[in-house]
């Protein structure tokens, strides 16, 4: 039932609610209005004769109540030598019932109330926390106030628990982290008993069970009402809970007997320690200093906190600078816990290298060292508390977590008021406070190193270095631009190059994706990518890219406010990129583990659909993914990728647009920006690829260790929305199989009436990850498209039917054309949906910037124009001349590939059968269908293992 709450896992002291709550003398509860403005609750305190409070909080989510019993002993009260890990032991020996309800009586009231229930010890406290349905109040208080007034436990039990608690000890053991906290508190304290962590010295527990006289002692002395709050929180009256608790707990006994805890003395010197590990792990360097207490009076603790966030937190400079760029470490934190008595503040690191342990830990040093220089900015402290206050709202989205928090506060004075108070000092905090706390607390003679390894760490790392010794010295064209104005304050602007995959050299498939991502996730040569996500996130602004066969698109969007400032963060990122070594191999590994994780082995529906393409565009530009191949990926340098950058991104390359609430001076720094492009056109143009026609049906069966079969087939075509015929077809294939849409003919024939997949589509555009959307993305114009068929994965033994059944529905298309009321009916849902399509502000800028690459009206336009002036017999003309239900390429995804090659070979019966009764009609259909002859060649079927796919 113990859960052992780790020390650096209560290092956020700044959680903060809002609720304001006075203590009310006993024989009177009210409730007491809320004055803060972060949560809107009203707490009811009351504090009865025996010292015991109580504190109810109505949370507005029904049904449930949280009961949470802070004890104000931790292991901070283990006074006496040779008996430290008691309280923990309590929290283990508090669920070993009473004589009324002993341990199995117990359970089974908390599993009759389907209870989650759980009790944790810290420093300063034990807490115990069961959340139930809101009936059991009454019951959980019984039972409780039972088990904290009347515990009771024989000695074999006692002992039997003790070597339980062994045995935890010996798991946390285990852990590198648990055991260097441990010689690190046992080094920097002399006499005060944080001196070791929760579990307590290994030999007080191994002597444990010879301690049973001992542990009633302890018991009768810290578990006392005038030491324990109730919180109730949930779905409760704050009066009725008042009342069960004074009938369950107002004969429990105040205290007679209590125990000073001792004082620590002042520091003399800067401590090394070090934990020799006994196998192999990456090395840790932590950097300690004495903290103060905690305290909503004094800004002490809430000013050093605030300020090792900031200094040694994701966003600060140390760690983009040993995390990412120098990449000496994968781990660093910071822990400024808050606790009833002065503790240690800790930073801490995971050294990759250790002969890299000594450079880390100076680089810690310097940077504490400049704390004590060097104010933070009104900025970045602005940026944290609003990061604190959010974060605290975030979190805080269910009663248990609401009551946890208040527990983390509660327990220093036993007061709703605390977590309030300390928000409030917290926002009271200005850069002065916290270069005050780092001057009064990061100092030499409070600092602890402790560092832990398998081997021998470098002799330095123990000459400790003065903090003095790292202060600071002193020292020494034009363009013609899109623009969709509207009263949205939210600016949005694309910047299209005629650059994508179909530009890729051969050999070196997937340059043009890797490069787009070097300018977009890679920062600039002024800012490192760290640098420009901590410059974005107060602004809310974004910087994006998409690669295509023809096109690489990137996209900002920012508020209107924010735009100048935006600029000179983003901009740069295109006119400047970084190009750095370590950005280079880290995009380009997501690059291979993007096609090779997310797309082949995580997605065979995606994979299927990307396989047809290539397959289909085999030999041209087009037949490879934009994300390229594991040979040209491999292949690629970062000199490829600058020289990519130089050719491909040039004044003449680039569309823009832009929209919003956009200004003339936008437009004007836009152009201004643009202008440092490199001059030239760009890349040579791409000749407009010729794809493969089958002959007869064609199939790749892809090899895969996979539940299912992914079902996608096609034919190449030239209608773009160039060609006359697109409206036509774009027709043509929503009747067919609109993406997404239930209404559709496929989705209807194969998912409704036969529940054979998830859904099944048709297109005449490329549609990549379709997966995800229900539209398709703009700026993903090409020069030849692709119709397709996408069967969503169906089972193994239904794979040949499928094929056969979407065939047939194909066939009956081409045969036999639209009904002039299918016609009438599918043109009148498009000349509406596609305003839909087209509704969001990125559609609307991307489409349009579309329509200028193909030469086309505006899309809406362009297509209600060509829908009205269509009949149906046009439209069933344009699919005799561009569609086949005989000449196609087919990609099937599978298992057993050989067993599948065979099936559709042997062209026998495919039956299907049904786990519901179905119509006569359909089974006679099923008949028909499954007796279609394919009439596979056996040369036009070929297995290629899931491996070899995109590898080239």
């Amino acid at each position: 039932m113990s859960k052992l709450v780790p020390i650096f896992a209560l290092a956020l002291p700044w959680l903060a609610s809002s609720a304001l709550a006075a203590d009310l003398p006993a024989g009177a509860a009210k409730p007491v209005p809320a004055k803060a403005d972060l949560l809107p609750f009203k707490a009811t305190e009351k504090t009865l004769s025996n010292g015991l409070k109580i504190i109810v909080v109505p949370t507005g989510f029904p049904n449930l109540v949280s009961l949470h019993i802070p004890v104000q002993t931790g292991s901070r009260n283990e006074v006496e030598p040779g008996k430290s890990g008691f309280a923990h032991f309590f929290e283990h020996m508090m669920f070993r019932g009473t004589k009324a309800y002993p341990p199995e009586k117990y359970q089974e009231i908390i599993t009759k109330a389907g209870a989650r229930q759980n009790a944790y010890t810290s420093d300063d406290l034990t807490n115990y926390h069961t959340t139930f349905a809101k009936d059991d109040l009454e019951t959980m208080l019984k039972v409780e106030a039972d088990r904290f007034q009347s515990l009771s436990y024989p000695e074999d039990a006692f002992k039997t628990e003790s070597r339980a608690v062994l045995g935890e000890y010996n798991k946390n053991s285990a852990n590198p982290v648990s055991k260097l906290f441990e010689v690190m508190r046992d080094g920097a304290y002399q006499k005060h008993t944080y001196k070791h962590t929760t579990m307590g010295f290994i030999k007080d527990i191994e002597d444990m069970p010879n301690q049973y006289a001992y542990s009633k002692v302890f018991f009768d002395r810290w578990y006392r009402p005038e030491r324990t709050t109730i919180i109730i929180a949930g779905d409760v009256n704050p009066q009725q809970a008042v009342a069960l608790v004074e009938k369950y707990w107002s004969k429990w006994q105040r205290g007679s007997v209590q125990a000073a805890v001792p004082v620590e003395p002042a520091p003399q010197g800067a401590i090394y320690k070090h934990v020799p590990w006994p196998t192999p792990t990456l090395p840790w360097v932590t950097v300690s200093f004495r903290a103060p207490a905690f305290s909503t009076k004094v800004k002490d603790q809430a000013a050093l906190s605030t300020l090792l966030a900031l200094s040694f937190g994701r966003t600060s400079p140390l760690y983009k600078r040993l995390v990412q760029d120098e990449q000496k470490i994968d781990q660093l934190f910071d822990s400024t816990p808050g606790r009833v008595d002065p503790t240690l503040a800790t930073i801490g690191a995971r050294v990759k290298k250790l002969d890299d342990a000594v450079y880390v830990r100076d680089a810690i040093m310097q940077t504490v060292a400049k704390l004590r220089s060097t104010p933070v900015s009104e900025k970045d402290l602005a940026d944290a508390k609003s990061a604190q206050k959010y974060g605290l709202i975030r979190s805080l989205d269910n009663t248990e977590q609401i009551a946890g928090t208040l527990v983390s506060f509660v327990h220093y004075e036993r007061s709703y008021a605390t977590i309030n108070e300390y928000y409030r000092l917290i926002d009271a905090l200005t850069p002065a406070d916290l270069q005050a706390a780092a001057r009064k607390y990061l100092v030499d003679d409070g600092m602890v190193v402790t560092t832990l390894s398998n081997q021998a760490m470098p002799a330095a790392i123990a000459a400790l270095p003065t903090l003095a010794s790292f202060e600071p010295k002193p020292g020494a064209a034009k363009f013609d631009v899109l623009v969709q104005a509207s009263a949205l304050p939210q600016i949005r602007f694309k910047l299209v190059f005629a650059a994508g995959s179909a530009h890729d050299p051969a050999g070196k498939e997937g340059l043009a994706a890797l490069t787009a991502a070097m300018v977009a996730s890679a920062g600039s040569s002024e800012r490192k990518i760290d640098e420009i996500s901590k410059s974005l996130f107060p602004l809310a602004g974004s910087f994006s890219e998409q690669t295509d066969k023809e096109m690489t698109t990137f996209t900002g969007a920012i508020h209107k406010d924010n735009w100048s400032q935006f600029s000179a963060i983003a901009m740069p990122m295109l006119l400047a990129p970084g190009f750095r070594e370590d950005d280079f191999r880290r995009l380009k590994d997501a690059q291979k583990n993007a096609l090779l994780l997310d797309l082949k082995d995580n997605n065979e529906e995606e994979f299927g659909k990307e396989r047809l393409q290539t397959n289909v565009y085999a030999g041209t530009p087009y037949g490879h993914p934009a994300l390229g191949t594991l040979k040209g990926i491999e292949a690629i340098t970062l000199d490829d990728v600058k020289q990519f950058w130089q050719s491909a991104y040039t004044q003449g390359a680039v569309r823009v647009g832009i929209s919003g609430a956009v200004s003339e001076a936008m437009t004007d720094s836009l152009k201004l920006a643009l202008a440092k492009l490199p001059a030239g056109a760009g890349l040579p143009a791409t000749a407009v690829p010729a794809g493969h026609k089958a002959a007869g049906l064609e199939v790749e069966i892809i090899e895969k260790n996979t539940r299912a079969t992914a079902i996608s087939f096609g034919l190449p075509t030239s209608v773009t929305r160039s060609h006359p015929d697109f409206p036509a077809l774009w027709l043509a294939k929503t009747w067919l199989g609109e993406h997404r849409a239930s209404n559709s003919h496929l989705y209807q024939r194969i998912r409704e009436m036969r529940g054979m997949n998830y859904g099944d589509y048709a297109y005449i555009e490329a549609f990549p990850r379709g997966m995800y959307q229900f539209f398709p993305s703009p700026n993903l114009g090409r020069k030849a498209q692709l119709f397709e068929v996408w069967i969503r994965p169906v089972a193994p033994e239904n794979a040949h039917f499928a094929l056969r059944v979407a065939l047939t529905e194909l066939d009956k298309l081409i045969a036999n054309g639209l009904t002039q009321e299918q016609f009438e009916t599918t043109r009148g849902y498009l000349m509406k949906n596609v305003f839909v399509m087209t509704s969001t502000q990125d559609q609307q800028l991307g489409y349009a910037l579309d329509s200028q690459w193909y030469g086309t009206a505006e899309f809406t336009r362009m297509m209600r124009e060509g829908l009205s002036k269509l009949s149906a017999a046009d439209v069933n003309a344009a699919i005799k001349r561009h569609l086949s239900a005989q000449n196609l390429s087919v990609v099937m995804i599978a298992k057993d590939a050989a067993g599948l090659k065979d099936k559709l070979l042997g062209d026998a019966f495919s039956p299907i059968k049904y786990d519901a009764d179905k119509p006569k009609q359909l089974l006679d259909e099923d008949q028909q269908i499954g007796k279609l002859k394919l009439n596979i060649k056996p040369e036009a079927v070929t297995i290629t293992p899931a491996a070899q796919a995109f590898a080239n």
